[in-house]
């Protein structure tokens, strides 16, 4: 019968797995830090079920956000959240964002179409793997 291991050593061995995991020339791109999420966007990615939409914020900050090809704006919205989520995470910093205020004084915007429309695909705007959209700040209404 085996015996179990104590919980460090057990950490280190997962460790030392995750990090051999992570050298592989697939996985490379992503942090140490990996989720389950983000594995699995990048085997996506590698058979062509998913793309990546280059977001690019006003500080000049682009966003590499991956989504499945049949994705709708919804679901770019949803990404970028996670995305920046997980991203404050990592390195700390702002411990809150308001999603609400964000899209009531943005738009997501491709080729100077603004991408109002939540159920509409991004594919049906022109979207394709590696294009970039941007944020744009809303003009207020008087």
């Amino acid at each position: 019968m085996r015996e179990a291991l104590p919980h460090s050593e057990f950490l280190d061995i997962f460790e030392e797995g995750l990090a051999l995991i992570v050298q592989d020339p697939l996985l490379c791109d992503l942090p140490i830090q990996v989720t389950l999420e983000e594995v699995n966007s990048q085997v996506a990615l590698e058979y062509g079920q998913a793309m990546t939409v280059r977001v690019c914020k006003a500080d000049g900050e682009v966003m590499p956000i991956v989504v499945v090809q049949s994705a709708t704006v919804l679901d770019l919205k949803k990404a970028i959240r996670r995305y920046m989520e997980l991203k404050q995470q990592r390195e700390g910093g702002i411990k809150h964002i308001s999603w609400r205020y964000v899209w009531r004084t943005f738009h997501l915007v491709f080729n100077g179409e603004r991408l109002e429309d939540d159920k509409k695909k991004l594919k049906d705007y022109g979207i394709r793997n590696r294009d970039e959209v941007t944020f744009l700040k809303k003009l207020r209404k008087k």
